[in-house]
């Protein structure tokens, strides 16, 4: 991954030995980061290799900005990044958010009342909106990677005190996809729902999804569907799959995702993104 990772040229898929997207559009957990956050020489030096043929690179993810910035900057990557489950388009060059999507906090309470009354109780966390947006986490909530940032609360009413891009929500005995099976049966009509890692099912804006997001900053680049590989491992890539021509399940994929891949690589512990950039580089 290079600074000039958000950049795209007007040779990114034609003529001979050129790479055959325009577009390389990659999550980060589970996906382009391996287990401690970090991306291999391998993996990078692959990005490297795609984004000079004129191609972009693109991180999407579920990580709402506050949480990603640091992680993009430490990378040196100054392009576009889509955030939030598709709810902000993140300029990483210039430290700005070109847009931002919020949950209505009615329906969302609404959604988690209908849910509520099917499950009992769920244990609640928030990412606020903003390139600073806090996340605020509520009694009980089990966090899942202690070096994030958060804001614990004690009364779960605090949530709703600003606004913001989805709520998280758990349960104390249901497995992720029996809680998320349930939320969209009772709910889905209200907010989205989507599983976006091990203890992470989300209520987000009705409609909202990875490929909302990356369709807009495609638009930005001047890129099409038709120019886009995808790289990612949960539920939550299954709409970025379903837009781009070409969709890449890590082998650590849910198996939901791998059901509709075009392909299953190596996992993100095993440079699964460069296997296969690598291979098409060779192939052009």
């Amino acid at each position: 991954m290079t600074g000039n990772s958000g950049s795209t040229g007007s040779s990114g898929a034609t003529g001979p030995g050129a790479f055959p997207y325009k577009l390389v559009a990659t999550d980060l957990d589970g996906t382009l980061l391996r287990p401690d956050e970090t991306v291999s020489a391998r993996t990078r030096e692959a990005l490297a290799a795609v984004t000079a043929t004129g191609a972009a690179h693109i991180v999407v993810t579920g990580r709402a900005v506050p949480w990603t910035r640091h992680i993009l900057d430490d990378l040196g990557y100054h392009g576009l990044a889509v955030c939030g489950q598709g709810a902000q388009v993140y300029d990483a060059g210039e430290h700005r958010l070109l847009t931002s999507v919020t949950l209505d906090r009615q329906l969302a309470g609404l959604a988690l009342a209908k849910i509520e009354a099917e499950v009992g109780p769920l244990l609640l966390a928030a990412s606020r909106d903003g390139l600073d947006g806090e996340v605020l986490v509520g009694p009980g909530y089990r966090r899942l990677d202690g070096s994030l940032p958060v804001v614990p609360i004690k009364d779960a009413a605090d949530l709703w005190s600003a606004p913001l891009n989805k709520v998280y929500v758990q349960h104390p005995t249901l497995s992720d996809d029996e809680l998320a099976a349930v939320a969209v049966e009772v709910a889905g009509g209200l907010v989205g729902v989507t599983m976006a890692g091990a203890g992470i099912v989300e209520l987000l804006p009705l409609g909202l999804s990875k490929a909302t997001g990356l369709s807009l900053a495609a638009r930005r680049l001047g890129v099409k569907a038709a120019d886009t590989i995808a790289f990612g491992d949960m539920p939550n890539d299954l709409p970025m799959f379903a837009w781009a021509a070409h969709g890449v399940a890590m082998a650590n994929a849910h198996d939901d995702l791998k059901a509709i891949a075009d392909e299953v690589t190596s996992s993100n512990e095993e440079d699964g993104i460069a296997v296969v950039l690598e291979r098409l580089l060779a192939q052009s």
